[in-house]
């Protein structure tokens, strides 16, 4: 069986698709910027560029993703991307976000441009706004006022399980006949945030509303929150990319790689209730 690497392991997706590839008999490799406590686990420090080519000594695929905090994500992911073509990796899929592809000149599809001329077999994937942010990032005003807090209006969003994320790496790294492919990943409908609130009080018995802010409301909540000041404006920067309707188209690709329909954000409600009770 393969030996794949998965970059972000400790992570919301990285840690279910390793679970699955363990699952279906693959050897894990958890990259960890920590010093390794496992026996699977390889130090790899992204901004230290620290541990690449042991990284990849003996894998043969790997799943890449630029760890949150950073704006300038082609810098960390060229060296990955450089790493597993010197390497001749088997397959590489990368993670990036959906929409990264509409400007040629960001860093993210700068990455993207870069797998893709590699000459390795690739797959890219581009996931939506992920359901799970509401019981990480933006749990802090659920818990301590009852509200969902972001500059997004009435915007609606296509928001996708990352379990299903998961689900699709881990059948792209052990197939081959989606080779050279790209996927934009969604859940099954679009929703905005008052819905989202109404079902989340519905599977918790809170009351859990939605309150629309200004972007430099959000800007000084990030950095408040200690984010970087150039992450914290490029997520106010995707937020208002969301606000504009980029979020909310659908795509049947989860459908279509792992050949079962996304979750619904009521099964994403009721699987992370204890998080807001």
């Amino acid at each position: 069986m393969s030996r794949i690497l998965v970059v972000g392991a400790s992570g919301t997706v990285g840690s279910e698709l390793s679970r699955l590839l363990a699952a279906q008999g693959a050897t894990v490799v958890k990259a960890t910027r920590r010093t390794p406590t496992a026996a699977d686990q390889v130090q790899l420090d992204l901004v230290g560029r620290v541990g690449l080519k042991a990284a990849f000594g003996g894998v043969d695929r790997a799943f890449l993703l630029a760890p949150p905090g950073h704006a300038d994500q082609e810098a960390l992911l060229a060296p990955l991307i450089d790493e597993a073509r010197g390497a001749g990796l088997r397959k590489v899929v990368l993670m990036t976000a959906m929409g990264a592809n509409a400007d040629e000149n960001t860093p993210m599809r700068k990455a993207e441009r870069r797998l893709e001329a590699s000459g390795l077999a690739w797959n890219i994937v581009r996931p939506n706004w992920f359901m799970q942010n509401f019981n990480t990032f933006w749990l802090h005003g659920i818990q301590t006022a009852g509200q969902i807090f972001l500059p997004v209006g009435k915007a609606k969003g296509s928001f996708i399980d990352a379990r299903d994320i998961a689900a699709v790496a881990s059948r792209l790294l052990t197939r081959d006949d989606l080779t050279n492919r790209d996927f934009d990943l969604t859940g099954p409908r679009a929703l905005d945030h008052d819905e989202v609130a109404a079902i989340l009080s519905q599977a918790t018995g809170k009351a859990i509303g939605f309150t629309d802010i200004t972007p430099d409301a959000m800007l000084l909540g990030l950095l408040g929150a200690g984010l970087p000041a150039d992450y914290a404006g490029f997520l106010v920067q995707l937020l208002g990319h969301f606000k504009a309707g980029h979020a909310e188209r659908t795509t049947d690709a989860v459908q279509q790689i792992t050949g079962h329909a996304p979750r619904t954000i009521e099964q994403y409600a009721k699987d992370y209730r204890a998080s807001w009770v």
